[in-house]
């Protein structure tokens, strides 16, 4: 599948593959953060729209658009192809600086980087039917106090990722009782007491975090050791290929 990035000017923002780590999750004690492979997968679930040059939001509270302002490190305004406000609420609207075009029947979900909370923020999700809108979305997010808020050069403004159109409208929720389902009850049950068992060991007999824990969804392997096929532990989001005339795949700055 191939996910085309217009640039819209000559000097847009860089667009990489997300990474896998965060610095909150660096400063876990022993990195125990990464344990968690479902934060995991999903941190490096796409790709990131990086900041060009640094500057800050300052907002007093109040609803009209001219009281959030963006000025950068010398005071001058955030050029308006970078970052704008108009919606009022504290909303800061960015532009990415691409035209993104997606294969048919595959939407793009947008929004700040995957479990990278930021003081002061929040990112605005959107899906967006990027396999025909004829010009670039903006990313938008919303300051949650009054006060200052800081982007860094590099850092990431917008994430994304393609999805299939039409799969949530396809997908039929059922709520069914556990004990009429003796095979998943049973999975569960055994997973229950090995966990129980594990917390009764580390009461008695205190381990250090990296064994403290159980490794079956880790590995992909079910209570009794069965493996599961087609389990991921990483991801690995292609470096976008720069086409221009004299520029270097990867280099989209």
């Amino acid at each position: 599948m191939k996910l085309t990035c217009y640039a819209v000017y000559a000097d847009v923002p860089e667009l990489r593959p997300a990474p896998a780590t965060r610095a909150w999750m660096d400063a876990t004690p022993d990195r125990h953060a990464y344990r968690c492979l479902p934060l995991v997968i999903a941190n490096a679930h796409g790709w990131e729209v990086l900041a060009p040059i640094a500057f800050t939001a300052t907002w007093n509270g109040e609803a009209h658009p001219r009281n959030l302002v963006l000025a950068d490190d010398h005071g001058r305004p955030v050029p308006p192809q970078l970052a704008s406000s108009h919606f009022g609420q504290g909303i800061i609207t960015l532009q990415p600086g691409y035209l993104f075009r997606t294969e048919p029947g595959w939407n793009l979900f947008a929004s700040g980087p995957l479990n990278a909370p930021k003081d002061g923020i929040a990112p605005l999700a959107g899906i967006i039917e990027a396999d025909w809108l004829p010009f670039p979305f903006s990313m938008n997010w919303q300051m949650t106090r009054p006060g200052r808020v800081r982007f860094e050069a590099g850092e990431p403004l917008c994430a994304l990722f393609p999805v299939p159109r039409g799969v949530v409208s396809s997908v039929e929720p059922e709520i069914v009782a556990l004990d009429e389902h003796p095979d998943v009850a049973a999975a569960l049950h055994e997973w229950q007491a090995r966990r129980a068992a594990l917390m009764r060991e580390l009461a008695a007999n205190p381990r250090p975090l990296k064994d403290a824990w159980l490794r079956d969804y880790f590995v992909g392997r079910m209570p009794d050791g069965t493996p599961i096929e087609g389990h991921e532990t990483r991801i690995k989001p292609a470096v976008p290929k720069d086409l221009r005339p004299g520029r270097k795949d990867g280099d989209t700055r």
